[in-house]
């Protein structure tokens, strides 16, 4: 070997490269086999421990250099022409890292480091053979044709061995960047496509590192207590952590749920390639081989796995109880040594730490445990007296038996029951409980045959085999109670549920004959039968004995029910009770022949309590329609498919008003008041935006109009709707029926009915008024119909108008010209189907002076006073200001053609101003204030 001639310098050197150099050249030239044994190293770590680990390494050094420099670092990969690049945020290069650089076996980590210029940079030369990092204190070189000259031979050198100084151009916003020129076998987007894969682990094991940007595509990393939230371009992920000696974490949904993982690797804290089958993740400090990839066998790492374990049972105690289960290692053969050791030591742990919560409020171990062979939801709670130990919530059998938890049978808790006291209600209880586990398989109906079952006598017998299930009044119950019949046994009331059926109880109670099938068909032809000549009575009696049994609660269908009218049979919803108010109500033409409704039988009525005939649909007052699921217009209301159409959203639950349509013209009065005395229809009449609501203001009938034709006598609507007669009813009721306090609008029928109102010229509305209408046709969201005539500024009706828009047009117009509209101009002039006041052709013609803001001293006092900034620009002053518009000239005081004009008063000057400062609310004060600057001005 010849001593090579030194390069000169071609940048600063602050990290003392020279003297690497030369030591490393010096010793290579007095032990020639150093090189070789340099080279062979570089060759191993290359082709062998480094050969995949590149963003490893190098994420690992930006996360050393993020804690160095006390901020959450910042990661940017790109690839510049074929020259890959990792720049970071945190401590930049210095001397000490030069030289752990430049040695292959020698890294310059200390305390908690990761991989602060350690030998796992070699890493770059599985890539590059020209690698440089450049950071804000200086920047170094590798070279292998550098190294080639300086140590006068060809052939392969130890790259990593011999540092250039180059000049440092660190990206804006970052401190270092490792820069690759990619050799031509390294397919560069290749390599960021699997970065982009492994970046959210990366972010996990690296907590110093808070954001990664692969090529334009960022990952973030956030922490919320226990949880750390990584954001990636198309996906996050949330890991619940668990921070002592080491870290446990596991996947989890937004909701907290975990995700357990089925197969993940030892993060030492980055991945290794010892495989682990657990639920959870650990990154631990744990010895590793030089290479990093595998844990290092021996007794330090035994202990480290023992410690780690024993920390296990934090994460899953930071899990709710009924998710804990998730983090039980599922059987399987181990992925490696470490996952096998790993396992054995968090079962021992589990099953001799507390984590488990019981019935009774405890945290045991499993081996303190007792759960259930089936899954049974909600059983446990019941049996927290009777199972000490026993386990809340659903706790899965087969995964507790891995931590050593006592697995009791179903038929050991039916013996537990056997002679147990408790209450009916308890008893159901447990059935409910014990159904579910049956329709869903998870339990054998044939298990429960010794299942305890409460009878009404007090008794608690074995089996439900041969037990009448009974629902229905005491007096029901004592009836079926004194029929001899041997072996009744009748289930409590309270008891009753249906998987008693399913273990062999009969149902034998008013209210299951009541919703039977059989009965229902029977109840929806029995019209038809009747009027086919057979008899009624039976089906009608019983199916009322039935409704009285059970609390005059009946399915919506037994209105079906055919029940003796004045003349005929008629179903019992089309029927009213023979003193009904509704006979008073109802139009006279509702009770004829074929008519909508008849009246009930008078000697039918006296045999059946009015509640019974009620429930039974017969009406004896206006009748709810009620659904709790709508989700069309199918209940046969009047006008239901118009009212559903005006809803904003459809409705969550429907309570509407039965036919109101039925009501005679001159009765609404007496109807309205009948409504409000039922506590039922008077809240369906004042639900939000109801149907019953809705339906009366615009067809019920009020001295010859419709409630929504009137207004209040205190409404501010004089002119538009006339005054209320007095029909009697109160102010509230009134209000309720429609009658108007304000402009709002329902309908698009109204809406246009506004607009007619405002076009009529016999209504004296004033201005105000008529510019509160229009805004309410524009804030109704309909489209009417574009009205014949329109209402001026100064309250007139005119048959062409332009619509304000620009606050300058009402200048150079009568007032009788325009339409004012606050509030969206354009749409109201769209529907008033009127052009804008500033589309109209209008040109300056008066000669103006240009004067900068700045450069008028009466104004520059006014906007001291008032704290304005002057604005740039300024404003062209006329003496006088003429525009002309539809071929009249008009003089004004201000004017906007994309320039500001003023006519030289203070009342032009200061509405310019206010225009040009965003102030134009002030302009009334800017003018006093021009008029008199005084300080008695501005106080006024």
């Amino acid at each position: 070997m010849t001593s090579a001639t030194p390069e000169p310098s071609v940048a600063a050197d602050p990290f003392g490269t020279a003297r690497l150099r030369e030591a490393t050249l010096r010793s290579w030239q007095d032990s020639p086999t150093r090189l070789t044994e340099d080279t062979n190293v570089e060759r191993d770590l290359r082709v062998g421990a480094y050969r995949d680990r590149l963003f490893v390494e190098l994420a690992q050094n930006a996360a050393d250099a993020a804690m160095a420099g006390g901020a959450p670092g910042r990661v940017r990969v790109s690839l510049v022409d074929s020259e890959l690049r990792f720049a970071n945020t945190g401590a930049p290069l210095d001397a000490r890292g030069v030289a752990s650089l430049a040695s292959l076996r020698a890294s310059g980590k200390t305390g908690e480091a990761v991989g602060r210029f350690g030998v796992g940079f070699a890493a770059v030369r599985t890539v590059s053979d020209e690698p440089r990092v450049v950071s804000t204190s200086g920047g170094v070189v590798f070279s292998a044709e550098r190294t080639r000259r300086a140590a006068g031979i060809d052939g392969e050198v130890p790259v990593l061995r011999l540092p250039w100084p180059v000049p440092a151009d660190v990206p804006d916003g970052f401190d270092t960047e490792v820069r690759l020129p990619l050799r031509d076998d390294v397919d560069g987007p290749s390599l960021l496509d699997e970065l982009a894969r492994d970046v959210a682990d990366l972010l996990l094991a690296l907590p110093w590192l808070g954001e990664f940007d692969v090529d334009g595509r960022v990952w973030t990393r956030t922490t919320d207590g226990d949880v750390v939230e990584i954001r990636g371009p198309q996906t996050e992920t949330r890991w619940l952590t668990y921070r002592g000696d080491v870290v446990w974490a596991i996947p989890v949904g937004a909701d907290g749920s975990p995700k357990p993982l089925e197969e993940d690797v030892l993060h030492a804290p980055t991945p290794t390639d010892d495989g682990l089958s657990l639920p959870a993740r650990l990154l631990a400090s744990v010895p590793v081989e030089p290479s990093r990839r595998r844990a290092l066998p021996g007794p330090e790492l035994a202990k480290a796995l023992e410690d780690a374990a024993k920390e296990y049972v934090g994460l899953v105690r930071l899990l709710p109880p009924e998710h804990r289960f998730a983090l039980v290692p599922v059987p399987g053969f181990p992925k490696s040594t470490v996952d096998a050791k790993l396992r054995e030591e968090v079962l021992a742990g589990l099953s001799a730490e507390p984590w488990l919560s019981t019935q009774d409020g405890k945290e045991v171990a499993g081996r303190q445990a007792k759960v259930l062979d089936v899954d049974v939801p909600g059983l446990s709670e019941l049996l927290v007296d009777l199972i000490p130990g026993l386990l809340e919530g659903s706790a899965p059998a087969q995964v507790l038996k891995a931590v050593a938890a006592q697995v009791i049978g179903i038929e050991e808790v039916l013996e537990t029951l056997t002679g147990v006291t408790r209450d009916p209600g308890w008893w159901r209880d447990v059935y409910a409980a014990l159904a579910i586990a049956v329709e869903s398989h998870a339990l054998a109906a044939e298990r429960l045959d010794g299942l305890p079952v409460p009878l009404s006598d007090g008794r608690t017998l074995p089996g439900a085999r041969g037990c009448l299930l009974v629902e229905g009044s005491a007096e029901l119950l004592e009836l079926l109670s004194d029929v001899d019949i041997p072996g009744l046994r009748l289930v409590h009331p309270a008891a009753s549920h249906p998987l008693l059926e399913r273990l062999g109880a009969k149902h034998a109670d008013a209210r299951e004959l009541l919703n039977a099938d059989q009965l229902r068909d029977a109840v929806e032809r029995s019209v038809e039968d009747v009027r086919s000549g057979l008899d009624g009575t039976t089906l009608a009696g019983a199916v009322l004995r039935l409704i009285a049994d059970c609390g005059d609660d009946a399915p919506g269908w037994v209105g079906a029910l055919a029940l003796p009218g004045t003349d005929t049979w008629r179903r019992a919803d089309e029927l009213v009770l023979p003193a009904s108010p509704l006979l008073d109500i109802f139009d006279e033409e509702v009770f004829e022949e074929d008519g909508a409704m008849d009246v009930l039988d008078e000697d039918f009525a006296e045999d059946w309590p009015q509640s019974t005939l009620q429930a039974a649909g017969v009406l004896d007052s206006f009748a709810l329609v009620v659904d709790d699921e709508p989700h069309e217009p199918d209940h046969d209301l009047p006008d239901e498919e118009t009212w559903w159409d005006s809803l904003p959203e459809p409705p969550s639950t429907l309570v509407a008003i039965r036919d109101l349509d039925l009501v005679a013209d001159d009765a609404w009065p007496a109807a309205l008041r009948l409504l409000a005395a039922r506590p039922e229809t008077w809240h369906a009449l004042r639900a939000p935006h109801g149907h019953a609501a809705w339906w009366i203001a615009q067809y019920a009938v009020l001295e010859g109009a419709a409630p929504n034709e009137w207004r209040l006598p205190d409404a501010d609507l004089a002119g538009l709707f006339d005054e209320v007669p007095d029909v009697g009813l109160s102010e509230e009721l009134l209000k309720v029926a429609g009658v108007r306090t304000d402009l709002s609008l329902s309908t698009v029928e109204e809406a246009n009915d506004l607009l007619g109102r405002l076009a009529d010229p016999e209504r004296t509305v004033s201005p105000g008024l008529a510019t509160r209408a229009y805004d309410a046709v524009v804030e109704s969201g309909f489209e009417p119909r574009a009205p014949r005539a329109v209402r001026a500024a100064d309250g007139s009706v005119v048959d062409d108008a332009l619509v304000l828009d620009v606050p300058w047009a009402a200048g150079a117009l009568e007032p009788a010209e325009y339409v004012v509209a606050p509030e969206e101009p354009e749409r109201l002039a769209e529907l008033l189907d009127l052009p804008l006041a500033s589309t109209e052709p209008a040109e300056v013609t008066s000669e103006g002076e240009y004067a900068p803001w700045a450069e008028l001293p009466a104004l520059k006092l006014v906007a001291d006073q008032l704290g304005i900034r002057l604005p740039e620009g300024g404003v062209l002053v006329h003496d006088p200001l003429t525009v002309r518009i539809q071929d009249t000239e008009h003089d004004v005081q201000w004017w906007s053609d994309g320039r500001l004009h003023a006519a030289d008063t203070s009342e032009g000057l200061a509405r310019a101003f206010a225009w040009a400062t965003g102030r134009w609310p002030d302009r009334h004060l800017i003018t006093a204030l021009l008029d008199d600057p005084s300080p008695r001005t501005l106080l006024a």
